[in-house]
């Protein structure tokens, strides 16, 4: 009876995971903002920054994203890597709700101190081949907090290790690890692999999941997110985080 409901779950969130998983869903979805790249420097770097400002209504996510890389001229590599002060400037008025332009100028000086000496984004989640994801946003967080920086701004960046579900780093890495040729994801990075993401998890998806029987934990923590993974790889070992369209796509049915 188990293995019956375990592969009619899977066979409806396969179903939607179809239905979202395409071109269609990017307009709509803050991953239109790097969508608007080639150059895999300018690809990443406006997915950090986007995913990183990925808390709100979406259409106040894609405008002000979209608005934070104009004021890097459009051309964010070359901006974090040749910005002089007075470039920064036009930087510190920038908002996004508790994220302000001191925030913005620091998140600049710390890419640029990870693309001049740490071989680029890429290369500082992938510092330790052997580290899981967990340890691996651990270990670039320590890094990119290793320049000076005001205690405020670390709460921009989540850290798994203290329980946080770090849903939008999740979301960035799964921008950049995935490859499906589906035209979503961008599957740019190579030294991770797909099997090891963990599902981007926020109120509402874990609504869902609850709901449809695939998370027993009443928290949003990491503990949730390992839980909500686990379960998400009996569906699909080598891709379990495409099933995150899933539970988008279904969000409404857990609220």
């Amino acid at each position: 009876m188990y293995r019956t409901m375990n592969e009619e779950l899977k066979a409806f969130l396969d179903q939607k995971y179809i239905q979202y998983n395409n071109p269609s869903f990017i307009e709509c979805d803050p991953v239109s903002v790097p969508h608007l790249f080639e150059r895999k420097e300018d690809i990443e770097i406006s997915a950090f920054l986007t995913s990183t400002l990925s808390w709100g209504k979406r259409k106040s996510i894609i405008k002000n994203s979209g608005r934070l890389i104009h004021m890097m001229d459009d051309r964010p590599f070359d901006f974090i890597t040749h910005a002089s002060p007075q470039d920064l400037k036009p930087i510190h008025r920038f908002v996004h709700r508790t994220f302000n332009g001191e925030d913005a100028v620091f998140f600049i000086s710390s890419l640029k101190n990870i693309y001049q000496n740490h071989g680029g984004l890429e290369a500082a989640f992938s510092m330790n081949p052997g580290a899981g994801i967990k340890e691996a946003i651990v270990q670039f967080r320590k890094l990119f907090f290793s320049i000076e920086h005001s205690p405020h701004v670390e709460k921009h960046l989540a850290d798994p290790s203290h329980g946080s579900t770090a849903k939008r780093v999740n979301m960035f890495l799964r921008w950049m690890v995935r490859d499906d040729g589906c035209g979503v994801d961008f599957g740019l990075w190579k030294k991770m692999r797909t099997a090891d993401l963990f599902c981007p998890l926020d109120v509402h998806s874990g609504n869902t999941a609850r709901y449809l029987g695939i998370l027993t934990r009443k928290s949003n923590d990491w503990k949730a997110v390992e839980e909500l993974t686990t379960k998400l790889r009996e569906f699909d070992p080598e891709d379990p985080v495409k099933y995150d369209f899933a539970l988008f796509g279904i969000e409404a049915i857990g609220d």
